[in-house]
């Protein structure tokens, strides 16, 4: 299983971006998520949505500001971020479980992407 990040970059505070995470090598549609590390921080779950893309679970952090989304038809996961803020610069990371319902610990994830930097400057 391969999982390939792309949509990072830099941006100004308010900014939106939208990040990509395709899937390869896996025969079935399992729930995704998205986690993020910041600098000398512990990762950090922002996102999650469950095999057919019915379910979605964000943290206060996020919510309302974040948005995950799925394709199954091109095995691809998305997360578009609005009203970026500094504080949420960090490499993002898209985690698949072999399971179908949502799963918010990184524990529960069996594959990670390589992750991708997203800089807001303020």
């Amino acid at each position: 299983v391969q999982l390939v990040e792309s949509g990072g970059g830099l941006v100004q505070a308010g900014d939106s971006l939208r990040l990509s995470c395709a899937a390869s090598g896996i025969a079935s549609t399992y729930a995704m998520g998205w986690f993020r590390q910041a600098p000398e921080k512990e990762r950090e779950f922002v996102a999650a949505i469950n095999w057919n893309g019915g379910s979605t679970y964000y943290p206060n952090s996020v919510k309302g500001r974040f948005t995950i989304s799925r394709d199954n038809a091109k095995n691809t996961v998305f997360l578009q971020m609005n009203s970026l803020k500094p504080e949420d610069t960090a490499v993002y990371y898209c985690a698949l479980t072999l399971r179908y319902s949502i799963a918010t610990m990184g524990h529960e994830y069996h594959y990670w992407g390589q992750g991708t930097q997203v800089t807001v400057s303020s």
